[in-house]
């Protein structure tokens, strides 16, 4: 299975990667005005289903832009996120990803994160690690929440995104710094890169963490996915996990 997701990352990565090169094209709003998907979303995705489709047949897909049912109790489903970070892609910033899982029973059992524009490629499989490229992963080392590099994201909806500029002001005293690059699949993978020390994140979907998400926690981080209908997720190295959780609650996570 982690082969299948590594070659549909990498087919589905040159398609979007070609499309860039040619100009990203018609331009669409979802959620808000700022929530934007491209006619190269829509085609990577496709792309994706189709791979699935011969590849692993009468297994259901889950997909950012066009949904899905989702599997029975019991039976495998493939997530994924054509284009995670669209907007930098629209804007041509290199930081936008092909994500990839497949899980049962919500729990991802093998996953690959494509960066197609620096062509590096994360993978994991549940019990067997986590690489970049072939070179093994490991979190950071930290173990001070004021000395460590957190990353986030923002919703598209100002309302939300007024609550969350008023938790992250009130974490930047507390941490060494804050990142906001705009995939959350690439920021966990960072965290099992250690180029973030954690990352906590509210509006996440499963196809923006699936496979992202498993990647750092076979990297060695602590995993808190969103539950009882919250939709906030925390990933950090294991010496700040808990000192990060109760800095988020401190400043404002619940009321977000």
């Amino acid at each position: 299975m982690r082969a299948t997701a590594v070659a549909v990352v990498h087919q589905v990565g040159e398609l979007v990667l070609r499309m860039r090169v040619a100009g990203a094209g018609q331009v669409e709003t979802k959620t808000s005005a700022t929530d934007v998907v491209t006619v190269a979303d829509t085609a990577a995705e496709r792309l994706a289903r189709r791979l699935l489709a011969q590849w692993r047949p009468d297994e259901p897909v889950l997909g950012e832009e066009e949904g899905g049912a989702g599997p029975r109790p019991g039976g495998l489903c493939w997530v994924v996120d054509p284009i995670d970070g669209t907007v930098n892609y629209l804007y041509g910033l290199p930081w936008y990803a092909v994500s990839v899982a497949v899980q049962r029973d919500g729990q991802s059992l093998a996953a690959a994160v494509g960066q197609p524009a620096a062509g590096r490629l994360w993978s994991a499989a549940r019990g067997r690690g986590a690489d970049c490229d072939g070179a093994a992963l490991r979190v950071s080392g930290a173990t001070r929440l004021e000395l460590s590099l957190i990353g986030t994201g923002f919703s598209y909806r100002s309302e939300r995104r007024a609550r969350q500029a008023a938790m992250v002001a009130g974490m930047l005293p507390r941490i060494r710094d804050l990142r906001r690059a705009g995939s959350a699949a690439l920021d966990l993978c960072s965290v099992a890169s250690g180029w973030l020390d954690g990352f906590a994140e509210h509006g996440l979907h499963r196809w923006d963490w699936a496979a992202g998400a498993l990647i750092a926690a076979e990297a060695g981080a602590v995993i808190r996915l969103p539950h009882c209908g919250s939709d906030f997720l925390l990933a950090a190295a294991p010496g700040i996990v808990d000192a990060l959780a109760d800095l988020v609650v401190q400043c404002g996570a619940d009321a977000v």
